[in-house]
């Protein structure tokens, strides 16, 4: 009867069935953590530089979000001011067209200032983020 050790053809399929089950350890490991390295002992200097990495990759997107943000407050803040423009710009041509005419045009161009300034505070008070 021959031993493991000198059938050739068993001590090959052990090599393979030991060089399997590794790759299915190692694969499982990846699975599990979710990481390539998942021991200091595996790589241990991309492990370091991983570990590292995650808290800053973290903050960095707690940067990204925090800009993100402030780029909606910015918006909002000029959408505001451009209509608060157009609004102040129909001010000055109705004052600039007002001068020279009856007592009675005054008072319509009047009411029509008062109107546009309501529009002036509307926008002030509607300009908001939250």
């Amino acid at each position: 009867m021959a031993s493991i050790m000198t059938n050739a053809a068993a001590l090959t399929a052990l090599q393979s069935l030991n060089a399997t089950q590794k790759s299915l350890d190692t694969t499982q490991s990846r699975i599990s953590t979710g990481y390539r390295v998942s021991q200091a002992s595996y790589y241990a200097a991309y492990w370091s530089l991983a570990t590292t990495m995650r808290p800053d990759n973290r903050a960095m997107s707690t940067v990204s979000d925090s800009l993100g943000l402030g780029a909606s407050k910015v918006h909002t803040a000029y959408t505001g001011m451009n209509s608060a423009i157009t609004t102040i710009n129909s001010i000055q041509q109705k004052l600039t067209a007002s001068y020279g005419q009856t007592d009675a045009a005054k008072e319509k161009t009047q009411v029509e200032i008062a109107a546009l300034q309501a529009q002036l505070k509307g926008y002030a008070d509607s300009a908001t983020f939250s």
